[in-house]
């Protein structure tokens, strides 16, 4: 155990490696995710500013079954990858942020995630670019698939199976979102004084069963309708607070304003809540790491481009407008420096609106961790068929280990664990950042392609 214990330790330090950064610290993994973000926007002309636009035209003009190749709508896959994105870490991380980097915090999380946008336009149109089908008609894509295709193309087909089966197995570690069921368990707790984990354990795997057993088709339905219904309920609350201190709202602006150009000395000054603000931001938006580009590659898309698109208002949603006005909520509460922590802070501004509130947040808390749920076990089954395959019986395989993985994260300390999934989560976007930039030139002549023939 001791042995175990030193490898997860010396993995964490390898992944989570800091460095010194104009007087603060900030992990390498989250520079090598923001990179990117900066060089695809001015690569791909800013489709950030164009294109959101665009995006929404085709949601509203998607091609019905029948007139595409793909097993969900372009909404439905959408809302698939929102549910995996918008999960506690738009509620908790917020927190996190404001803790770590002061009010300043949720103004860069706010610019980080409109360069965000741009990757996760880029890496999903080459997720369909490049997505395969099987002898049953179902598509099967993400990083993985692009690698190996990538690596074939160019004539290093090792290398490129090396890299996605690399991705692939990072991918069924980082897939275990076991600290959505511990914190939600934790939040449910407070509310109801329920204290047998592993009985919420089961229940909520019970849930996540009822939806990863039934397939693709059975996760788009429920993520398109579930997606929207947790947000609404999510934002409903924010809303209550924001009324409650409307008069706050002004000096609250002002203080994310000026917190992000000079800040206060505790947080590290204007540099601690860029820090900050950018770690939360590409932690909540996922861009660079792949996952969504799996939920995306089920859509039924005209061309890639057009999914990619799609994909644009991903950031848009999860992270510059529920973590934006969720942190301003938070400002205006005042509870975010009170000395408590994580998703304690937003349970505390809540209670600030009514006593009854925090159940308000609970609900919220269980279907967010919910629906992360759901759309993770979807997205390391499709890791799992490219390592072993989309039979019927890898399938159920891994359906089975993943929902029986969840229970004891709600009874245990998931101490190291944690250390695991997490670790593997951050490594996903090592191979998909590398496949971003071997695509570079090809991304943006097909990006330029098809914007030439929709005008």
């Amino acid at each position: 155990m001791d042995q175990f214990n030193a490898f997860v330790d010396g993995l964490s330090d390898a992944v989570f490696f800091k460095i010194p950064m104009l007087g603060t610290q900030i992990e390498l993994i989250v520079l090598y995710l923001a990179l990117p973000m900066l060089f695809f926007t001015i690569w791909l002309g800013f489709p950030n500013v164009t294109q959101v636009g665009r995006a929404l035209r085709i949601l509203r003009s998607q091609p019905r079954e029948g007139e595409a190749k793909g097993d969900v709508s372009q909404w439905a896959a959408l809302s698939t990858a929102l549910s995996g994105t918008i999960g506690l870490g738009n509620i908790a991380g917020v927190a996190v942020a404001l803790t770590m980097g002061g009010p300043g915090a949720i103004l860069w999380m706010f610019i980080i995630g409109w360069f965000a946008m741009t990757v996760k336009m880029a890496e999903v149109t080459l997720g369909l670019k490049y997505r395969v089908f099987d002898a049953r008609g179902h598509a099967h894509g993400g990083p993985m698939y692009v690698l190996k295709a990538v690596g074939a193309a160019r004539g290093w087909p090792k290398l490129g199976l090396a890299l996605g089966g690399a991705y692939a197995f990072f991918a069924l570690f980082g897939a275990i979102p076991m600290v959505q069921v511990n914190q939600s368990f934790a939040q449910v707790k407070v509310v109801t004084g329920l204290s047998n984990g592993w009985a919420y354990g089961v229940f909520l795997a019970s849930a996540v069963a009822l939806v990863t057993l039934g397939g693709a088709a059975w996760l788009g339905e429920v993520a398109k309708r579930l997606t929207p219904l947790k947000v609404a309920v999510y934002l409903l609350g924010v809303a209550a607070i924001l009324l409650l201190h409307v008069s706050e709202i002004p000096a609250a602006l002002s203080l994310i304003w000026n917190g992000a150009w000079s800040g206060a000395a505790a947080t590290g000054g204007a540099v601690g809540a860029f820090v900050a603000g950018m770690r939360r931001a590409v932690f909540a938006s996922e861009a660079g790491v792949g996952s969504a580009v799996m939920a995306h590659s089920l859509a039924r898309a005209q061309h890639p481009v057009s999914e990619g698109l799609v994909a644009l208002l991903e950031p848009l949603l999860g992270t510059m407008i529920v973590c934006a006005v969720g942190g301003l909520a938070l400002v205006v509460a005042g509870t975010w420096n009170t000395g408590l922590e994580g998703i304690a802070i937003t349970s505390a501004a809540f209670a600030k609106v009514s006593p009854w509130f925090p159940w308000l947040l609970a609900v919220v808390v269980f279907l967010f961790a919910y629906s992360t749920l759901v759309a993770w076990g979807f997205y390391g089954l499709q890791a799992w068929g490219y390592l072993f395959g989309h039979g019927p019986k890898a399938q159920w395989t891994y359906k089975i280990l993943y929902v029986v993985a969840l229970p004891p994260a709600a009874a245990i300390d998931l101490g190291r664990v944690v250390g695991i999934v997490d670790s593997s989560f951050f490594l996903m976007a090592i191979p998909n950042v590398i496949a971003l930039y071997l695509c570079a030139g090809e991304l943006r002549r097909d990006v330029k392609d098809y914007l030439a023939r929709q005008t």
